[in-house]
């Protein structure tokens, strides 16, 4: 049985005080991805709301896919309602899988994916093979490295830039850097949780329990949410929806580095500075809820390690329910520069 992450342990993270959002989740809950690059064992889940399946890949030099929204079943981690405080995200969670190749996420999606009458989100699967490889056509591919306002490390942009040129030179895609002119989603990304959670049930956790709770769940919970910033987060979700819509008329993947810096030390919610410039702690994370917002398929390849061995992931974003097309670029990606045999060192002080 794979490790589980994310929706089954839903309550102990909240009950434990960590803040309800996909940079800290992704960050809390990276320990079945470090078990898998660790050969602990070949697979585990991940619960992605804004990235917690790719950033854990990322940090641990592994593949991590997040399907299209409604591909892979959510139950019960996004509606159990028979504890306050549980349910997750239902309009922006994923289950997925953190593996040490294509394959093995193949075949784990080839168990789990498929309709379920409990959640009313999951779509037939019968247009996609997942452990099929076919050959990758010739790919049109938007890149950028920062979507240009995300301040990213400059090792990290070099990394990225790298491996994008193996997509060129291996894989003979065009490469492409379009203006993206993309709404300001960071902003607002976390009146879409608000509104996604269960915050009367976790207000009245926090009136018990509040002092074991960490003072950022605490100041989300007493946040006093307005139903003009939650309708005015929705506008803007629709807004991202179809700016990506347009985008991928002409391009067949959108492409980015996975997180915006190498792995901190622990403790740390995120670097307050990044390649000189001053960032909120969960800016690190910015590029991966793009594909949550839109419900797109998305995944983390490895592309290389820092100096000091840190692994640095690269962040592919493809059609609306082509799947399968992902998962054929990635094991491509994956035969140009494989990345299985490589481990980072274990132990240190980070």
């Amino acid at each position: 049985m794979p490790a589980r992450t994310g929706a089954d342990f839903e309550a102990g993270r909240l009950a434990t005080g960590q803040l309800p959002h996909p940079g800290d989740e992704a960050h809390e809950f990276a320990g079945s991805a470090a078990a898998v690059a660790a050969g602990l064992g070949p697979v585990a889940l991940g619960s992605d709301g804004g990235g917690s399946i790719r950033i854990p890949a990322a940090r641990c030099g592994l593949f991590g896919f997040k399907a299209s929204m409604g591909r892979v079943p959510v139950y019960p981690g996004c509606r159990d309602d028979r504890h306050p405080g549980v349910s997750g995200w239902e309009s922006i969670e994923h289950i997925g899988p953190l593996s040490r190749t294509v394959a093995d996420a193949a075949l784990v999606l080839s168990v789990l994916a498929g309709p379920d009458p409990r959640d009313r989100h999951s779509i037939p699967c019968g247009d996609v093979n997942w452990t099929a490889r076919q050959p990758v056509p010739v790919l049109r591919v938007a890149y950028s490295p920062d979507l240009g306002r995300i301040a990213v490390d400059p090792e990290v942009r070099h990394i990225t830039d790298a491996a994008v040129s193996v997509l060129e030179r291996d894989l003979g895609a065009k490469i492409e850097q379009p203006d993206f002119r993309l709404p300001h989603y960071e902003e607002t990304f976390g009146a879409i949780i608000a509104a996604d959670t269960d915050l009367t049930g976790l207000r009245g956790l926090a009136e018990q329990y509040g002092d074991t709770m960490s003072p950022r769940l605490l100041a989300f919970l007493r946040t006093p949410w307005t139903a003009e910033q939650l309708t005015d987060a929705n506008i803007m979700r629709k807004r991202v929806v179809n700016r990506l819509a347009q985008l991928m008329a002409d391009y067949d993947l959108i492409v980015t580095p996975t997180v915006s810096t190498a792995a901190f030390p622990v403790g740390f919610h995120g670097p307050g500075v990044i390649d000189g410039r001053m960032v909120d702690a969960d800016h690190w994370t910015s590029f991966t809820p793009l594909a949550n917002l839109a419900g797109l398929p998305a995944a983390s390849v490895p592309a290389g390690l820092t100096a000091d061995g840190r692994p640095v992931g690269l962040h592919l974003i493809g059609r609306h329910l082509a799947d399968a097309q992902l998962l054929d670029t990635c094991a491509a990606y994956e035969e140009a520069a494989p990345w299985s045999h490589i481990r980072p060192p274990l132990g240190g002080g980070r």
